[in-house]
């Protein structure tokens, strides 16, 4: 059975004290990832799951067997007893393949697991491990908060601490400040509504009060940064550039995923001159996620001069990032990649504009 990670409490409120013998959590979102496996904990001990042991899977030489032995014996403190198993690279192993489609085939009830993985690829979601798991229990994916979703995150949030941002203009420029403090960093969210419910009793926030509390908290992410050019969000673009130039993010690792994108596009674009549907040459680009869907709305329209030209820039700016002077590009590489990005940005503002 397969869930979103918001439909968890929905699905608590159902089952009650009727939990399922598994839980696996993957994704790659630290609060809510936390957040879930937190509900799961108060859900089993309420069902009177006391007893609770932690198994970490590190390195090619973990002892499954712990695990095995583990789900057969009784606690000596509780009837029953909560399992969590932690696999942080999220690849078991073939050791761990076998063991936990064993541990699958002899589950207790008086045994509640709770597995925790990063985001997992198509490969890792059908392999026989994942499979068995997930025709256990419940499989529950943690889901990142894309950054046109973040206001509206943001304000159920505070609509829970019993705080009011208002309606109309006013609550539209409240929660777009704090999503641009916040951007990327969920964590950073929660802790900045925290504060703002310590320092403000229930009711309505002013504009003031927000922009008085919250600080510059946003982690910028060197691919969230080509998501935005390729969506062509000329502000949000320029902003994550200087948000990375000043938290000391490498230029060479900006230049990198940005001309990585670029050349993914031109190499899309040209199979889809060969006759390939557009589907079989993002899958051959290993293009997925949000990106897919920018690809599909680009790739169709832009031409493949602009991206020849594209893909030539990039280049160009790769040997300045790693000290190479051009006489025709400025020498600083940061420089450089924003004359990157902004030309990136001219040649996709007219597919935009078109649609509007």
């Amino acid at each position: 059975m397969q869930l979103r990670g918001d439909q968890l409490s929905v699905h608590l409120d159902k089952v009650g004290a009727s939990l399922r013998p598994v839980y696996v959590i993957h994704g790659d979102d630290a609060l809510l990832t936390q957040e879930a496996g937190d509900a799961l904990r108060q859900a089993a001990r309420s069902a009177g799951y006391t007893d609770r042991q932690v198994h970490t899977v590190s390195g090619a030489h973990f002892d499954w067997s712990a695990v095995l032995a583990s789900a057969r014996a009784m606690s000596l403190f509780a009837e029953r007893q909560l399992i969590e198993i932690r696999i942080p690279s999220g690849k078991p192993g073939k050791e761990g393949s076998q063991a936990l489609q064993q541990y699958c085939e002899a589950l207790s009830e008086d045994v509640c697991t709770l597995v925790f993985l990063p985001r997992l690829g198509r490969e890792q979601l059908g392999s026989a491990w994942f499979t068995a798991l997930d025709a256990a229990g419940v499989s529950l994916r943690i889901d990142p908060v894309e950054r046109k979703d973040l206001p509206a995150w943001m304000a159920k949030r505070l609509a829970a601490q019993g705080l009011d941002v208002g309606q109309g203009e006013q609550a539209q420029r409240i929660l777009s400040f704090l999503a641009d403090r916040v951007e990327g960093n969920l964590l950073a969210a929660h802790q900045e509504i925290q504060k703002l419910a310590l320092l403000h009793p229930p009711g309505p926030l002013t504009w003031q009060q927000v922009e008085d509390a919250v600080l510059n908290v946003a982690r910028y992410d060197v691919f969230k940064l080509s998501e935005a050019v390729l969506a062509c969000q000329s502000a949000r673009a320029q902003r994550m550039l200087h948000g990375l130039r000043a938290s000391g993010e490498a230029a060479v690792l900006v230049h990198w995923t940005l001309a990585e994108d670029l050349r993914a596009l031109w190499r899309v674009k040209d199979a889809l001159q060969q006759g390939k549907p557009l589907p079989m040459a993002l899958r051959e680009q290993r293009v997925w996620g949000l990106k897919e869907r920018l690809f599909e709305r680009v790739a169709p329209r832009v031409t493949s001069d602009e991206l020849a030209a594209l893909v030539h820039a990039a280049s160009v700016v790769d040997g300045v990032v790693k000290g190479l002077r051009d006489p025709a590009w400025p020498h600083d590489p940061w420089q450089a990649l924003e004359r990157l990005m902004a030309q990136a940005l001219t040649c996709f503002k007219p597919i935009y504009a078109n649609a509007r």
